[in-house]
């Protein structure tokens, strides 16, 4: 793949894989992104997968051609990226590696060298001449790892941005761009949302044609449309107007309630109603969901004087990520002392900006006249 006359592509497309990072369902697999500028000295931007090493090189060898790289530069040392470091070394024993200060100490954990006889440090506002393409570095720690870089192209105006832009999914199968992003963003970068607004302004000085991401396509077109997208993130903003209600059922009392107040919202014109049972489905989907929209409901049952296990996740999977700046509704079932909601409450109260709606509802062991009632104004009070 041609990205501009210069750069070419030397990534990977994995279908075996079926967690990311051990936990994240991709069933559209991963792209693992690597990339070659051909000037009058040559550099690799990253390395790939280990499984890959073969194909990968291939494809190394392939562009190249008869010369061999001067440079190996590394942005990010997670292993999807970093885990052939070595072996292209020992392949290309006159190739520089190029890297930040901290990227060499972790090199050291992973391979037993820093590589301090065949190493360029670099660091935010330092350059490297390939002859006419000119390398600026850019710092990008905790995005979202403490020693990443990002590198922009002066020459074609590429930025090469790490994780940065990523997504789920590997590049020989078409889908939805944001809906993937965005469940990589705020499953793998969510928690940095600073860090990522750090970046941005950095960017937004820089006249960029093309961004270059570690995973997901070459983003050419309608840049403004991507960036507008991690500002939102990255603000923590809403995303899209709606309400998202999330629950666990023991044995369909706290499901009915749900798909209740669902129904209820519906008719009262509520622009975007989701629905999730946290037992059941994806959970980094519905992380992403509680992050889009602007409204959650969480509605469980008690357990052992807390909440529902999958709840209890759920919910920290919210505060670990930086859940904040939302409108939270709570829905507890419980037949003899039901604790949900002050659980939940206590939980959440540790966010930024969390909002609670007036109207508590509780459920007691089955919906009745009373529980229904409470069901009606809340949902008034979320579509006010």
């Amino acid at each position: 793949m041609e990205i501009t006359k210069d750069i070419r592509y030397a990534g990977v497309n994995d279908h075996e894989i079926d967690l990311f990072e051990g936990q994240y369902k991709v069933e559209n697999g991963m792209a693992y992104n690597s990339y070659v500028i051909m000037d009058e000295k040559t550099a690799v931007m990253d390395t790939v997968d280990a499984s890959f090493y073969e194909e990968w090189m291939q494809n190394i060898k392939q562009i190249l051609g008869s010369r061999t790289p001067d440079y190996l530069v590394v942005q990010h040392m997670e292993p999807d990226h970093s885990a052939n470091i070595s072996a292209f070394l020992e392949a290309f024993p006159d190739t520089v590696i190029v890297s930040s200060a901290p990227a060499f100490n972790i090199m050291k954990q992973f391979f037993g060298t820093d590589y301090a006889d065949r190493r360029q440090i670099v660091k935010e506002g330092d350059t490297l001449s390939l002859g006419i393409h000119t390398l600026q570095f850019i710092g990008a720690p905790m995005v979202h790892w403490p020693e990443v870089i990002v590198t922009y192209d002066q020459q074609d105006k590429v930025l090469f941005s790490a994780d940065g832009f990523g997504k789920f999914g590997a590049l020989d199968v078409e889908e939805d761009w944001a809906c993937e992003a965005r469940r990589y963003y705020f499953g793998i970068v969510g928690k940095f949302g600073m860090q990522v607004q750090n970046l941005l302004k950095k960017a937004a000085a820089l006249d960029i044609q093309a961004i270059c991401p570690l995973h997901g396509p070459v983003l050419k077109e309608n840049l403004g449309y991507y960036v507008n997208l991690y500002q939102t993130w990255s603000s923590y903003g809403v995303e899209s107007e709606g309400i998202m209600i999330a629950y666990t059922s023991v044995y369909g009392n706290t499901k009915a309630a749900a798909q209740l107040l669902a129904d209820r919202l519906t008719e009262k014109g509520c622009p975007k109603v989701v629905v999730a049972d946290l037992a059941r489905e994806d959970m980094a989907e519905c992380m992403e969901d509680a992050f889009r929209y602007g409204k959650l409901v969480l509605a469980t049952t008690t357990y052992n004087t807390d909440m529902f296990p999958y709840m209890r996740e759920f919910i920290h999977e919210l505060i670990g990520h930086n859940y904040q700046n939302r409108t939270v509704a709570l829905m507890e079932n419980g037949s003899w002392a039901p604790l949900a909601a002050k659980a939940m409450r206590a939980k959440l109260e540790t966010c930024k900006d969390i909002t609670f709606a007036e109207h508590t509802v509780q459920i007691r062991s089955a919906l009745n006249e009373d529980s229904i009632a409470q069901i009606e104004a809340l949902a008034e009070e979320l579509c006010s």
